[in-house]
């Protein structure tokens, strides 16, 4: 007897040793997730630059290119300026259900050995980065050809600051959005609501520019804004996919479901355009494939290929009669259409991830004790809340600067154009 016990001994030691490696294993640093974070972090910059600066750069006029390109590249240096002073602590450090604490000020506590998951903190922090950089300058489409740079810069440092960081920290930190079990996969609350709804609130702040909508106001150069739209579509698959934040079946799924979405999203809008007008224009397609991308943003994780189907139509057609009811009934001047197209598909894409989550719909599952009526509620608590919030807190922003500062240039700088009056250059010699 004695001899059968120390054998089963010996082998339950055994065992335990067999499993330590995999233990060990699981709380270290995996190479396959680093090198495609990594990757996908050179892809989600590479959506603002060049690609959302070729997107909004060719969408203005011809005097104001410069401008624009000028207000991406600044927005990426001061966003990670702030990012490693604060930003980073305010979104990811332990705090409480609103903010993120401020232990981890000039990334004190981020060091080569310092792990996020299987990724070196590092990486993670590079990763999100990229993220809080585009967002803002998402915003820029909705005040482009009449704001201030000076007002512009502080804006975008108050904006992210007050509402980015934030509501980064409610989804993503450990916020009381994400215990509550929002579904947001990659930023549709995050990213595409706050941009959206931000746009929309400086439009209506400070008035439509000069001759809007009488005046045609056409795109200067299409080729440049097709051009950036293929960055943007390239650059999705590490925004969406790199979400997983590891190389795994989720990642594989959210960039199949990404281009779905897109290629439904541009062919719809295509289409709505050739139904209503008898032509398909290529500003039209593009502009729907901006939709698809950023409707499956928030969804991209948790649908399969048939919510992706479903997703990216919905959005070619709704975020196009939200485009012209915005612009034509509205006349409200949303200069490159970031509401009617970031923010309504952020809305329409963070309530239909709800749904499409669902297994039988080919989704990933809902999480233990959520069904259908109970998710979608979580969805529509976040939309509703993020709504709010960015709507009261840019708007208080865009008042104090506009009693300090000012918001917009003059209207005979605006007629010269920002690029000669804010910058001293021209965008095109002639």
């Amino acid at each position: 007897m004695n001899q059968i016990k120390s054998l089963v001994n010996r082998l339950t030691s055994i065992a335990a040793l067999c499993l330590l490696p995999v233990i060990v294993r699981a709380d270290t640093l995996d190479t396959g997730d680093t090198a495609w974070i990594m990757t996908s972090t050179a892809l989600v910059l590479f959506m603002t630059l060049p690609g959302l600066a070729l997107f909004y750069g060719g969408l203005v006029r011809s005097k104001n290119v410069l401008s624009v390109l000028m207000q991406c590249f600044v927005i990426a240096c001061v966003v990670t300026i702030i990012w490693v002073v604060y930003g980073y602590s305010l979104a990811f450090s332990e705090g409480n259900q609103w903010i993120g604490g401020l232990g981890n000020l000039f990334l004190g506590e981020v060091t080569r050995e310092s792990m996020s998951g299987t990724l070196p903190e590092t990486v993670f922090v590079m990763f999100q980065l990229t993220f809080a950089i585009i967002t803002p300058a998402l915003v820029v489409g909705g005040f482009a050809e009449r704001m201030k740079f000076s007002s512009m810069l502080v804006f975008s440092i108050l904006w992210v600051s007050v509402v980015y960081f934030p509501v980064c920290h409610w989804v993503w930190g450990g916020g009381w959005l994400g215990e509550k079990g929002l579904l947001d996969f990659a930023g549709g609350t995050v990213v595409h609501i706050t941009a959206g709804v931000g746009a929309v609130v400086a439009a209506l702040v400070m008035g439509r520019r000069n001759g809007f909508p009488e005046t045609p106001m056409m795109p200067h150069n299409m080729t440049m804004t097709v051009t950036g739209a293929g960055m943007l579509w390239v650059g999705w698959f590490g925004f969406n996919g790199g979400s997983a934040v590891a190389a795994n079946g989720d990642a594989g799924m959210a960039i199949l479901v990404t281009h779905i979405s897109a290629a439904c999203g541009a062919f719809t809008w295509a289409v709505m355009e050739w139904i209503r007008y008898g032509k398909a224009s290529a500003l039209g397609t593009v502009t729907g494939m901006v939709a698809g991308l950023g409707t499956i943003t928030p969804a991209s994780g948790f649908v399969g290929p048939m919510g992706a189907l479903v997703i990216g139509v919905s959005a070619g057609i709704i975020c196009f009669i939200a485009t012209g009811f915005l612009k034509r009934k509205l006349k409200i001047d949303d200069s490159l259409d970031v509401f009617p197209v970031h923010g309504v598909g952020g809305i329409l894409g963070t309530f239909m991830a709800g749904v499409f989550v669902a297994s039988s719909l080919g989704g990933a599952g809902y999480a233990e004790g959520m069904n259908m009526g109970s998710q979608v509620g979580v969805q529509l608590t976040g939309i509703i809340a993020t709504v709010v919030w960015t709507a009261i807190a840019s708007f208080v922003i865009l008042k104090v600067i506009d009693a300090t500062l000012g918001l917009r240039v003059t209207d005979e700088e605006e007629t010269q154009g920002l690029d000669i009056t804010q910058h001293d250059e021209r965008g095109y010699i002639i």
